[in-house]
């Protein structure tokens, strides 16, 4: 093959000659040689270019690449930037550091140093500090060869990394990937994933070799009895748990298509590392091993594929994975008593019309969480064939969204925001109990969840599910509205697991209970489904009333009593953040009432009081701001009040503290980031300003202004610093430019978290000033480049946490696009000119195309009914 040709075939397979130029020269004609050199040389230049936002990752950018994969509540593993399976975490909880001794391997018969895993070079950060390694991480793949060069490049649901290397004549692309398919809430939802292996021959001579899959059954638990099982082209990894450990019952199905494969079920059993080194001796010399199961014991096995490889040619080998933990020993939260004596007319959730409100509701009364998965399979044996027979087609379907969303024309950063903490979606973050609800932590701890109950405050910020998966997220708002309100109204904001009535023994968070009233009138116009918000709507009286009758008692407009919300803490008076999401509250339940022709008068004038209030009072020329007050209100006083708080009772040093400059944690005169939080919730559940238009994004210029700092060496924070610290930015949750800093402002107020920051960013984008949100979301996107930080694991109270979900707010604050489905309205307000933008409804997805002042929609999967196109004018 001359140079020539083979710069043509490499183009046409989607490999660069930079990338695919590491081969051994000795497979080549002597004219190439020095092309080679020339390749070579190139390629080890790339891996010093700087990370592209939205482009490959290469060099120090892949050291802490961690891209997760399975289905929504199921369980995921996680592809790393050097093709290293790690993050194991299918036991119904995240175990981060979970390294599962699974690898893939090629062997070339006839060369020399021809025998690889097929995985890049090992991290920096692995090599010591990381559990185990002090002594010496034995038995680990970390000391098996591996291949020189590695590039990184997500395209969500899949992540595809190039491998290559000088002393190999093959170019090797490895796709990992799980079903994502928005509307599909299901197939979404499955406990599986797959790796492709795409081995192309570079050298101009046919190959020989053997590809092999390999894995430690480390699901072992002490005491426990494992087992390695037959399935077709494939093992069982399986563990029985003990009499004690039930919970720990698992088995993980590892198969390929191809009907030539060998299986040896039982490595070498043996002490100290016996298995491993005697399976790397059969591997290394390019050999194949077929062996029958053992009753028990095997510590590991694997999958061998021979193959012959012409010059120029391609062999792509497909790898499943599925598993099954169907028990667990999870339960979380105190119960309450269930509602009698419910007056259907009311909303009661105990009615039989309510419990009705649609298929996820079906009642789980298990003593322990269950995954959804376990009501649809038996076994593993059952998900193994469901994932075979429909593997093309969730391919399919999941390249659909892929294609559609990334044919985007927003810019990079946007783009990359938005996918990367789409992997929040298939973290152990997220769960579904047995009935198919969706029930989430916060965030991730090493091993556990972190923050149970789907906090509404938290969860508030997160805009994706509501728009690809809209079922799942009404199940959210039906628990809420259900389980977790009592007949007055108070909301527990932490739901229990599984879900069952909570107790109400705590606060009531204002901010979260506001904002799931508005996401009720979102998750109303995301579906179009009028009789759903029937039936809710009495509920969501109950819940309203109770906010007025409890944060605003005097009827001002302002919610001014102590109020518990996001930061953990009780606000005490009148302020911007949760006044403004009481005007939203207001104005989505005046909707909702209007069509349902209630009386909607009190709202209405709550609203309108609230507004000139937060206009005013509120608003000290420039941001909205917390008038604090502690006396005259229906509170106690605040030392009283602290026992019922996070924060503890009042030392006597605090006592002093608040006779001189009131409660403890409060934000006074500060510039929070937050702080016109409400008006960007209803903006993004299709409510319109509730405020003055001037003064919001008068506020969010501000934070812009004050917060954003693009160097945290000088910036105290003796809270949580890691998230951002020293030569990093970040925006800060709150500042004091104008003076008024309290000695103990609220707790985390000197932070920096991500789903704040993609929440200013995007209501920045919003109100036009489109450069000043996209400076904030590079500061933030620059700490996650894969150097010190995941780019696939914004963190906050754990991995993979909950807020950074705001982040998919950015396409419609770009766009201004907004998919109606009781009106059959598309909305526009694009802020950026003309754009393509990935849309996701109810009933399909695609793109929207918006050129020279017209729209249009291409819908690539299920069907979106357009009667109407409104465009915003002026833009």
């Amino acid at each position: 093959m001359s140079s020539t040709n083979r710069r043509k075939f490499l183009k046409n397979i989607g490999i660069s000659t930079v990338s695919a130029g590491l081969i051994p020269s000795s497979f080549l004609i002597s004219d190439q040689r020095e092309e080679v050199k020339i390749q070579n040389e190139k390629a080890k230049n790339q891996f010093t270019i700087k990370h592209e936002y939205n482009g490959s990752y290469t060099g120090g950018y892949l050291n802490r690449i961690a891209f997760p994969m399975g289905g929504m509540g199921a369980g995921m593993f996680c592809l790393e930037g050097s093709g290293a399976i790690s993050h194991m975490s299918i036991r119904n909880k995240p175990e981060i550091f979970n390294e599962p001794g699974m690898f893939a391997a090629i062997s070339i018969k006839g060369l020399k140093n021809g025998t690889k895993i097929l995985e890049g070079p090992v991290p920096d950060w692995k090599k010591f500090g990381i559990p185990d390694s002090g002594n010496g991480l034995g038995g680990s793949t970390a000391g098996l060869p591996r291949f020189a060069q590695t590039v990184f490049k997500a395209r969500f649901p899949f992540a595809i990394i190039d491998l290559s290397d000088a002393e190999l004549p093959v170019h090797v692309q490895v796709t990992g990937w799980s079903p994502f398919i928005p509307a599909d809430d299901d197939n979404s939802s499955l406990p599986v994933a797959g790796i492709e292996y795409k081995i192309v021959n570079t050298s101009n001579k046919t190959i020989e070799a053997v590809f092999s899959f390999n894995s430690k059954n480390f699901l072992t638990v002490d005491k426990g009895k494992n087992s390695i099982n037959k399935l077709s082209n494939g093992f069982i990894l399986s563990e029985a748990g003990t009499k004690e450990t039930s919970s720990l019952k698992t088995d993980f199905a590892i198969f390929t298509d191809d009907d030539s494969a060998i299986i040896d079920y039982c490595w070498f059993r043996g002490g100290w590392w016996d298995p491993l080194t005697m399976t790397w001796n059969t591997i290394s010399k390019g050999e194949t091993k077929s062996t029958v199961p053992v009753a028990s014991g095997a510590p590991g096995a694997s999958l061998f594929l021979p193959f012959t490889l012409a010059a120029g040619k391609e062999k792509i080998i497909t790898m499943m994975m599925a598993w099954y933990t169907p028990e667990s020993d999870l339960t979380v939260g105190e119960a309450g008593k269930p509602k009698e004596n419910c007056d259907p007319a009311s909303g009661c959730c105990s009615s039989p019309d309510v419990l009705k409100l649609d298929k996820y509701d079906k009642n789980f009364d298990g003593p322990f969480y269950k995954p959804w998965y376990s009501s649809r399979f038996g076994n593993v044996n059952e998900v193994a064939a469901y994932w075979l027979q429909h593997y093309k087609e969730l391919h399919d379907k999941s390249t659909l969204f892929k294609d559609a969303f990334y044919a985007s024309t927003l810019p990079p950063e946007v783009i990359e925001a938005v996918a990367a903490n789409l992997t929040i979606l298939k973290s152990p973050t997220v769960m579904r109990q047995y009935d198919g609800r969706l029930w989430s932590w916060e965030g991730c701890a090493d091993n556990g969840g972190c923050c149970h109950g789907s906090c509404t405050h938290v969860w508030n910020y997160a805009q994706a599910i509501s728009h690809l998966f809209p079922a799942l997220e009404r199940s959210l708002r039906h628990t809420e509205f259900c389980e977790d309100q009592n007949a007055d109204g108070h909301q527990n904001f932490r739901a229990r697991l599984p879900i069952k009535p909570a107790d109400h023994n705590f606060h009531a968070a204002a901010d979260g209970q506001l904002g799931g009233i508005m996401k009720v009138y979102r998750e109303w116009r995301i579906s179009g489904d009028n009789e759903w918000m029937k039936k809710m709507y009495p509920m969501v009286k109950v819940s309203m009333d109770y906010c007025i009758r409890t944060w605003d008692p005097r009827n001002r407009g302002v919610i001014e009593e102590p109020h518990h919300n996001t930061y953990d803490i009780e606000f005490w008076g009148a302020d911007g953040m949760h006044t403004s999401f009481y005007i939203g509250a207001l104005h989505a339940i005046t909707a909702m009432g209007k069509f349902l022709n209630s009386d909607v008068a009190l709202y209405e004038s709550l609203a309108e009081k609230g507004k000139k209030m937060m206009e005013t009072d509120l608003y000290d020329g420039e941001y909205f701001i917390q008038n604090i007050q502690f006396t005259g209100l229906k509170a106690p006083s605040p030392a009283e009040e602290a026992k019922n708080s996070f924060g503890g009772e009042y030392s006597k040093e605090a006592i002093e503290l608040l006779e001189k400059e009131g409660p403890k944690y409060q934000y006074g005169k500060g510039c929070l980031s937050d702080g016109a939080l409400g008006c960007w919730i209803a903006r993004m559940c299709g409510l319109n300003d509730v405020v003055n238009s001037a003064k919001i994004q008068s506020h969010i210029r501000a934070v812009y202004k004050y917060n954003l700092k693009k160097n945290l060496r000088d910036h105290a924070n003796p809270q949580r610093p890691s998230y951002a610290f020293g030569n990093e930015g970040g925006l800060l949750l709150c500042s004091w430019p104008k003076g008024g800093k309290l000695s103990l402002p609220f707790v985390y107020s000197d932070e920096v978290w991500t789903g704040i920051e993609h929440q200013v960013a995007s209501h920045l984008m919003l109100m036009g000033d489109v450069e000043k949100g996209l400076e904030i979301l590079r500061t933030s996107r620059n700490r996650y480049d894969g150097r010190v930080r995941n780019p696939f694991n914004e963190y906050e109270c754990g991995h993979w946490y909950a807020r950074a979900l705001s982040s998919y707010g950015y396409l419609q604050a770009l766009t201004g696009v907004r998919y109606d489905a009781v009106d059959k309205t598309l909305f526009i307000g694009s802020k950026i000119g003309d754009f393509i933008s990935f849309l996701s409804t109810e009933t399909g997805f695609g793109t929207v195309s918006f050129k020279q002042g017209k729209a249009s929609v291409k819908v690539a999967y299920g069907k979106i009914e357009v009667n109407k196109i409104e465009i915003e004018k002026n833009i």
